[in-house]
Formats: structure tokens, sequence, C-alpha cells
């Protein structure tokens, strides 16, 4: 069992820490005996456990210690690393000049930034940083798009239980993994662009008719795209004037079907904006009135019945709704009376987003949301692969989006090869099997259709995902799975402590796949070896398993 020390008013964040990082843990208690205990900032000098482990970014009362020939103070952007993974740091912190035992140091100055040490009593670790003022900056913030591709919050918790199972503390903890599977895959689409015909004389169908003619011989002639691309392309922008007249077929259009054939016994989420014409707002007044769609779901409410009796999902691609819950509760009714679905996620249009939106959208009525990531990288905007609740939130959870095509391959974003965006996703998917949680993947309505045709990238995503283990849900399926793994609760024995029970609520019978529970052992840790092999056991646990045994022995 951990006991934590924290103010009061990172109260929250640890709560939501330790949702994440499903261990036994609670506030501390006089009395109480602790495994673990985990102060943030200064701390009392009579507490003590087999482990003590103090965050702060600031110099604390325990820093004045003769070995420590000096603590430099960093008050921001610092990078901390353990010689293998890099942590970005973005509040104060601190380095501890001269200091050995280091199991951070500081990347630039090559200056400890975390020690260990024997107490006589226990361990005592000193990290240079403030973990919850992290936390909190991850998951309100987010991480700028430079440090796109580091999952940070993911090596918060896993430095964090490396340290506790490397001081021979054994420990048990609920993974962000469901049971037979590496981790959970979430296909969506952002419908933006359903049909073509809808837009004459407009800058999506001169965008079009450029990239088509011009954009693709320039890639030909750049050995960017096969021939056979830059036919399709050529062929369909001649084909223009006649799908207008009504004597070709809307070549974007038929996405549904595209995606059916392409994801064959996958379900996946489709994002769809509720009305045409409206712009909606931004965070400086009036959107651009190119946000404005040339749709509304209303007309494709014949794509959006087929959908749902295939087994995919619908949800809300908002306009006002990040802002304004009155009009986001607005929004979710029109899909709901098109789709006759009682509850239903969001993911924002051109993924507008403020700090007040989980609580906005929570009060319109939305069931999760989906917004947080990033419209020009890739990667881990939240710093993390798991499904959470935003601080702003009582209900209402956030699926993180990791991975959108434009993102990759438009000219004014990353702008990658094919080749160069497979390796990139080839990272992508090694962080999913490492730290487990989802990977959100958002390939838009069009881009199977010309003039993108990025339908091969996405058909190898989708064949690496599975070869490599992956549960495909849809988003609700996901949020749902993760709904379910926080229900679960640890429970100290009153009258041993050493003993602590795992309970797992009887909920409705579902289709989701079960959670399971892992023991950690690991040897002593020591500065020669900071990362000897883990050893766990995984024992599968569902609905009902409620008096689940767990031993404090090791």
């Amino acid at each position: 069992m951990i006991g934590v020390i924290a103010d009061r008013a990172d109260h929250d964040v640890v709560r939501e820490f330790f949702e994440m990082f499903k261990t036994p843990w609670e506030f501390f208690r006089e009395d109480r005996r602790y495994d673990v205990l985990l102060c943030a900032g200064d701390h009392r000098g009579d507490v003590s456990a087999k482990l003590v482990v103090v965050y702060a970014g600031r110099r604390t009362n325990a820093d004045s210690e003769p070995e420590i020939q000096g603590v430099r103070e960093r008050m921001a952007s610092a990078i901390f690393s353990d010689g293998e993974a890099c942590i970005p740091i973005y509040g104060r912190a601190i380095t501890f000049v001269g200091k050995t035992g280091w199991l951070l140091n500081e990347k630039k100055s090559g200056e400890c930034a975390a020690y260990i040490e024997d107490t006589g009593e226990g361990s005592r670790a000193r990290i240079g940083y403030d973990l919850f003022s992290e936390v909190r900056t991850l998951l309100t913030v987010g991480q700028p798009p430079v440090n796109a591709s580091i999952p940070t919050l993911e090596l918060h918790i896993s430095f964090l239980r490396e340290l506790i199972t490397g001081c021979g503390i054994p420990l048990v903890e609920i993974p962000c993994v469901p049971d037979g599977f590496q981790f959970v895959a979430c296909l969506t689409h952002d419908v933006d662009h359903p049909s073509i015909r809808q837009h004459k004389w407009d800058h999506t169908m001169f965008g079009f008719v450029y990239r088509a003619t011009v954009g693709s011989l320039r890639k030909l002639i750049g050995g960017e795209i096969s021939f056979r691309d830059f036919s399709k392309n050529w062929l369909a922008a001649l084909k223009l004037p006649f799908v207008y007249l009504g004597l070709a077929k809307d070549f974007w259009r038929e996405f549904a079907d595209r995606y059916q054939l392409l994801e064959q016994d996958f379900r996946s989420t489709f994002f769809v904006i509720p009305y045409k014409h409206r712009p909606g707002i931004s965070s400086n007044g009036p959107a651009p009135s190119f946000r404005a769609s040339e749709y509304g779901a209303q007309d494709i409410a014949d794509i959006l019945g087929k959908l749902r009796t295939n087994g995919h999902e619908v949800g809300l691609h908002g306009i006002d709704a990040w802002a304004d819950s009155s009009k986001g509760q607005e929004e979710l009714q029109e899909i709901q009376r098109l789709t006759g679905i009682a509850g239903m996620g969001v993911r924002m249009h051109w993924l507008y987003y403020d700090q007040n939106t989980p609580g906005t959208l929570e009060n319109a009525g939305a069931l999760y949301d989906s917004t947080f990531g990033y419209n020009e990288n890739v990667g881990y905007r939240a710093g993390t692969t798991q499904v959470y609740k935003p601080l702003q939130a009582t209900q209402l959870l956030e699926l993180p989006l990791h991975v959108m095509d434009t993102a990759l391959f438009y000219p004014s974003r990353l702008e990658l090869s094919q080749k160069q965006a497979s390796v990139v996703l080839e990272q992508i998917q090694n962080n999913a099997v490492r730290f487990g949680g989802v990977l959100t993947v958002n390939w838009h309505d069009r881009s199977l259709a010309p003039e993108r045709l990025w339908d091969a990238p996405y058909r190898n995503l989708l064949a690496s995902m599975k070869n490599r283990g992956a549960w495909f849900a849809t988003a609700g399926q996901a949020v749902s799975w993760f709904r379910k793994r926080r229900s679960a609760t640890f429970e100290m024995d009153p009258v041993n402590p050493e003993t602590v029970y795992v309970r797992l609520p009887t909920q409705q019978a579902d289709s989701l796949p079960t959670l399971r529970l892992r023991t950690h052992k690991k040897g002593p840790f020591s500065a020669d070896e900071a990362r000897p092999a883990v050893k766990f056991v995984d024992v599968p646990i569902d609905e009902g398993y409620q008096h689940a045994l767990v031993s404090g022995a090791n």
C-alpha cells in the first residue's frame, strides 16, 4: 500500500494519477504503516516506510545534507533522463550538484536530478520535480508539439513503478491492458466532406482539382506516388463535371463502403457534423467562414443508418459544443434524432478545445470526448496512452487522439512520405505495446478516395496493429473498458495490513475483455543495474471478482 502526502489543492490530481497507475494507495493516515510513502514537497521528518519517495521541484528542508554540494534550481523546460528514456519537465525542477547514486540526470548538464539512499530504516528517494504539478500540466495544457512523440505521463508512472519494485517491494496493479491483448486499437473517422457534389466553386473543389492534377503530376515526377494513383486522380478530376450533372458516382460519398471493405470485421467510430453552413465560434470570436461544412448530418442520414446496421458507432463532430453547453446539447440531440442513440461521444471539428471544454461537454450530455490531440503533429498531447478523466469533469472521460492522417501527410503539417509515416507509426505502436492503453487513429472520410488515396498506409497500419495483438474497439467500447477498470478498488485488510483486497463490482453483462491483476517482483535496485528484468504474474479478473486476495509478502 502506498501512502500519499500531498497538498490538498493537488488531491484531484493525485486521485486521477492513481486511476492511471492502478495500484493500492490512500492518503496518508497516522495509524497506518506503509510499504511506500510518497511525499510531494516538504514532509514531516518523523514519517517512515520501507521506501520514502520525495518529489519536489524546489529545495526542501532535507536538501541541506552535507554530501549535497548544492541545489541548482531550473525554472522550466528541463529534460531528465535515466540513460535511456527522456522525461520533459514543464514546471520547476532542481538538480543536486555532486550527488551520487543517481536515478535521473539532467540531460544537458549531466547533473543528478534524482537519487536514492539507505536511511538505516529503509530507502529514501529524492526526485527533483513536482510529480503532481507535472501531471496537472499534462492533463490540462498538454505538451507542446516538439515533445509530441514522448508519452511523458506513462514515463512518470513507469519510473515510479520501477523505483518501487527495484527496492524489492512487491507491487500489484491492474494494468491498462485488456486480458488477452497487448493494447487497444481505436479506429475513428471525422466526416468532414462526405460529398464532393456539395462543393461547387469553393476552396474545397479548387483544392481538389489542383491536388488531383498538378499536385499528382509533381508527386509522380518526384517518385512519391505510383502511376496507378496518378491515373486515379486525373480520372477523378475529369469525371468531376459528370458528378455534378448526376451522370457519375460521387466518389467521396462512398466512404462508408470503402472503410467497411478495408476494416472488414473491425468496428470503427464516425464523428458527424450536425449542421451545415455553421462555422461556429473560436477562442477569439467567430470562427473562419471556411470552417463551416457544406453538409449536415441530415444529408447523410441513409449512410448513418447503414453504419449503425453494420455495427459501427456514430458520434458528434461538434461545432460549438466545446464552448457552449446549450449548443452542445442541441448538436448532440440532432445526431441522436437521426441515429436513435441515447448517449454518445464527441470530437470537436478542427479540434477546438480549451481547459473548460470537458466540463462544458459533460453539461451538454456527452459521454466522452476524443478531441485532445494535435492538428499539426502526431503523438501524446496529454502525455498518455490511457483514457482518463479530465480534472474539470466529474464523469466524462477523455479518449486522447494520437494519430491523424492529415497531420502525417499535409504539406502545412508534417508532410511525410508514406515510407516516413510508417516509421513514425511503428514507434507509436511500440509505445502502445510497451505501455498498454489505447492507440486512437483518425483517418478522415475522404482519405481513401481521390485525390488523397491514403488507403495503403491505413491498410498497413491495420495489419500491423492486428499482428501486434491489438483489441480493435470503437471509441465507446474503449471508453467503457476503461470505466470498468476505474470501477475496481483496492482495500487494506483492517486486521492484517499486509493483505489488500481488490474488488470489482458486478456489472451488467457486456462483451468487453476482462481486466487482469498483475503482481510484480523485482530484485534490489542498484545504480549499476538501472533496469533489471521485470518479473510479474497476471491473473484475469472480471465482473463479480469481489474478494480477490493479494498478499503483501514478497
